[in-house]
């Protein structure tokens, strides 16, 4: 939050073009996004129209999050922490989760706001989703001393590029 608001908007345009040119999913699959919460990189232009978006919800705090289907324009009421979220229950299970960091390390593990929803609720998707962390530069640090509940991002974009955390998980290339 402390970044110049200049600063932090050139970030967030550098990610969402890597984010443009690097996921055909993100026009076309199911992704699910967050909606930007204390100075956090706005990512939900990063996807196209044809995509499916959707928000996480929390249904019961301490609980795995829902992610219910959202469109620009969709109504919305205040959630948790009075983030916004969709009005009306609609579930949905993303391919993709692009996830808020406040800090992270080089083995894709990351700082949040401490509530550990996203690892609680990551631990319990089948199909896992492919998780790519969002945050700035600055924000890397040497570790963040993963605890055994953790689980690591994919995949890291900041304004300075994208990196691939875990080879294994890159998404195939398509023969067609």
């Amino acid at each position: 939050m402390a970044l110049p608001r200049l600063e932090r908007e050139n970030a967030r345009f550098a990610i969402v073009e890597e984010l443009r040119k690097r996921f055909d999913d993100l026009r076309s699959g199911c992704v699910g996004i967050y909606w930007p919460f204390k100075g956090e990189i706005d990512v939900r232009r990063a996807v196209g129209a044809r995509c499916r978006t959707s928000l996480p919800v929390v249904v019961r705090r301490g609980e795995p999050l829902e992610f219910w289907l959202w469109r620009h324009g969709t109504e919305l009421q205040p959630g948790v922490w009075n983030i916004p979220v969709p009005a009306t229950r609609e579930v949905v299970h993303p391919s993709i989760l692009l996830v808020p960091l406040l800090g992270f390390d080089i083995d894709g593990y990351r700082l949040g706001y401490g509530g550990g929803y996203y690892d609680r609720t990551v631990a319990t998707m089948m199909p896992r989703p492919l998780l790519i962390g969002i945050g700035i530069e600055a924000g890397r640090i040497e570790t963040i001393c993963p605890q055994p509940h953790d689980i690591p991002m994919d995949a890291i974009v900041t304004e300075a590029g994208f990196k691939w955390i875990q080879a294994k998980r890159q998404p195939e290339k398509s023969a067609e």
